[in-house]
């Protein structure tokens, strides 16, 4: 989990970078290997105005703005052609500003994942998939979800409702879990998706309990893996470095079930603040993170799979 120290330490590694590092656009470093066309960040989210799109009451944490223009800038920086929005837990099952970040990147750049519930109608999952959703996130960690028979109960609901439209299923969840419900996971009629390494730990290494089961799943073809929010598993800001072997045990396991994310805007859950009060983000470097991509696949056709064709194949871009 991302802590206060962290948090601190990578402000203040990411401080001396500005001064001393790499050339930058818009305060982030520029991308060191050359970035292929049709790449895509799998993993972000939406914040707009909370006056046109309240927050959800029962949310955990309140963010500051991120818009759509500001994903844009971030796109461009990084020299990315497509993205994938991520409806956070704040909005619960409001999908609205996920939606309107997707259109206003249009539909040859940005996709998206929804929150659904028990309530939502066929009619309300067809109007998601003409707005350009492709998948449906179960956020079990945020949730605080740990007990691995509800947790089971959620993905089944999930993909009963989406397994006729061709939709993944994604969630955001951990190792513990992910290891007790391996069986039902590989079994799953529609693509899974595994949030952020699978709340892998770096500092635990490969031989922490249930990433075995996770690579087993990767391997198989049963599950994507999102090697996305590294300093959410790292103690090591601001390259993350201890990640390094998590995600090159991934790409080994099947290059073909991968693919990448920044967490823009980095969303900070866990600063012991009121839920109403705004949490500001963890402070990234998103080129610099990008960067460590080069490092975890140095061959750029494995890049391209996980940049640019698996992507295509999950979220249906052209």
């Amino acid at each position: 989990m991302t802590t206060r120290r962290s948090i601190m330490q990578a402000a203040a590694l990411g401080a001396a970078g500005l001064a001393a590092g790499p050339a930058r656009a818009a305060g982030r470093t520029a991308p060191a290997f050359e970035v292929p066309a049709g790449a895509c960040d799998c993993h972000v989210h939406v914040f707009p105005d909370p006056a046109r799109f309240p927050f959800f009451a029962g949310r955990t944490y309140t963010p500051p703005v991120a818009t759509a223009d500001d994903l844009l800038r971030l796109q461009r920086d990084l020299k990315l052609d497509r993205v994938v929005i991520v409806q956070p837990s704040v909005y619960g099952t409001d999908n609205r500003a996920t939606l309107d970040g997707i259109r206003q990147l249009g539909p040859q750049r940005a996709r998206g994942v929804a929150v659904i519930d028990a309530s939502t109608t066929p009619a309300q999952l067809e109007e998601l998939h003409q707005a350009g959703i492709r998948g449906v996130r179960v956020n079990l960690e945020t949730a605080g979800v740990v007990d691995p028979a509800a947790s089971a109960q959620k993905l089944k609901s999930a993909v009963d409702q989406v397994a006729a439209r061709g939709w993944h299923v994604q969630t955001y969840t951990r190792l513990a879990i992910i290891e007790a419900l391996k069986d039902q996971l590989a079994q799953m009629p529609v693509p899974l998706v595994v949030d952020h390494f699978g709340g892998a730990r770096g500092e635990r290494g490969v031989d922490q309990p249930g990433f075995a089961a996770l690579l087993d799943l990767v391997k198989s073809g049963k599950a994507y893996v999102k090697i996305s929010g590294a300093y959410r598993s790292s103690n090591a800001a601001p390259d993350f470095a201890d990640v390094a072997p998590l995600a090159r045990a991934l790409i080994a396991a099947n290059p073909d079930r991968i693919v990448w994310g920044t967490d823009w805007p980095h969303p900070n859950t866990s600063l012991q603040k009121p839920a109403t009060e705004i949490s500001e983000p963890v402070p990234i470097d998103d080129g610099l993170l990008f960067n460590q991509l080069a490092s975890w696949a140095p061959d750029a056709a494995v890049r391209r799979k996980i940049l640019v064709a698996n992507p295509a194949r999950l979220y249906g871009f052209a």
